[in-house]
């Protein structure tokens, strides 16, 4: 993994993540997961570092049943939605860096993702992405970060397996150090 070393070391630290947790993919099976996989990477890397935290959540919230889950996203996907986030967005005015945190949907970010990037000003911010995934990996996700955030300095990304984030300890470790994240 090839990381830019912060361009803000220092800075304060806003962690923004969408999760879901119920039915996901597991090993080409299926399990019902009480947490999402990305909300339980963000709170590794949040008991880590010193940050503020982010939930997106969605105002309609997506199913806890993985098929129909799949099928909305790709609806949203062919669309190019925006599903609306519930609650206040956070103010990311007094923050240099900007953890953005998400599983993988379709070779994707899920588009409420692009939703929160949408209707926040990121400019001159440090972007480190991050994903929990099945099969896809960083699946580019941190290039469309680039993409739409021109004005912005985003960081090759973090990609953890799903089935395997329990024991991303020390990946999580490598990155919040190539990074420069203040340690807690």
């Amino acid at each position: 993994m090839t990381t830019t070393p912060s361009a803000n070391p220092g800075s304060k630290v806003l962690l923004v993540y969408f999760s879901r947790p119920g039915e996901n993919y597991w090993y080409g099976d299926r399990r019902n997961l009480d947490i999402g996989n990305t909300k339980v990477l963000a709170e590794m890397i949040a008991a880590r570092i010193e940050c503020d935290s982010y939930e997106i959540r969605a105002t309609d919230p997506y199913p806890d049943a993985y098929n129909p889950t799949v099928e909305r996203n790709s609806r949203e996907q062919d669309d190019s939605a925006r599903p609306a986030i519930a609650g206040d967005l956070p103010d990311v005015s007094g923050y240099g860096t900007v953890l953005l945190g998400s599983p993988v949907w379709g070779s994707r970010a899920p588009m409420i993702m692009s939703t929160f990037v949408d209707s926040v000003d990121l400019a001159g911010k440090e972007i480190l992405p991050f994903v929990t995934y099945a099969v896809s990996g960083m699946s580019g996700i941190d290039e469309d970060y680039r993409a739409a955030l021109t004005d912005s300095i985003v960081a090759d990304g973090l990609p953890i397996r799903g089935e395997t984030v329990a024991d991303a300890g020390p990946d999580v470790e490598s990155w919040i150090a190539a990074n420069r994240l203040t340690r807690r």
